[in-house]
């Protein structure tokens, strides 16, 4: 028996896959929206995600990279769009496998099988809520704080302190951020990386001595 969390807003889809799914031994809970689903995610810590790309609050991708930031829970996608490029995204925002609507039941229950086969054991992922010096980054609510003021940061702003902070103390390199924060094909723009920090060192106010550069090489997150 696996603990499935299935994230999409289709009322009948969610109904079928809980009665097939169930029929078979399994746990499902659902979620319609993407917030609810990571934070599901955090709650329950379920053994395999299934999930939609199209929701109505978050792009599915966007819920996978959150996911990402504290879990390694394998996350099967499912979508209507079957072309080439979009499989290449869903990938590399951290999904395990995807599977194209309409789909078998079959078909879907062999790709969890092996997701199942290749997950962590619960409790190896990271902290949810990451603490560096007077700043507090919660990768579930998408949320930080320097001390007891809310940061306003945009999403890129986030996922951008939200990685140093998980690497909190190591010198992290232009590409490294590129790749894990933009993407793959963002390697070579480090002019991102510059206009990104400027933004958040004046975001943090006082705090912002925090955010080093290393000329030539990236950046590091330190706790003072």
């Amino acid at each position: 028996m696996a603990r499935i969390l299935v994230v999409d807003d289709d009322a009948a889809l969610q109904k079928a896959l809980s009665i097939a799914l169930t029929a078979r031994g399994h746990e499902v809970t659902g979620a319609r929206r993407g917030e609810q689903g990571v934070v599901e995610v955090a709650l329950r810590q379920p053994d395999v995600v299934v999930l939609d790309l199209g929701l109505p609050d978050l792009p599915g991708i966007e819920v996978c990279r959150r996911i990402r930031a504290f879990s390694e829970v394998p996350v099967v996608v499912l979508s209507a769009a079957g072309d080439e490029r979009a499989k290449v995204e869903a990938l590399d925002g951290g999904a395990d496998d995807y599977v194209t609507k309409p789909f078998g039941m079959a078909e879907l229950e062999a790709r969890l099988r092996v997701a199942l086969r290749h997950r962590r054991p619960a409790g190896d992922g990271p902290s949810t809520v990451l603490a560096v010096g007077p700043l507090t980054v919660d990768l579930v609510h998408h949320e930080a704080t320097c001390g007891d003021r809310p940061l306003e940061l945009t999403g890129r702003e986030f996922d951008l302190l939200a990685f140093l902070a998980r690497h909190a103390g190591k010198v992290c390199t232009h590409q490294m951020i590129l790749s894990e924060v933009w993407g793959p094909g963002y390697q070579e723009e480090a002019h991102y990386l510059r206009v990104y920090a400027h933004r958040l060192r004046r975001k943090l106010g006082p705090a912002g001595g925090q955010l080093r550069t290393h000329p030539g090489i990236g950046y590091q997150l330190t706790g003072e």
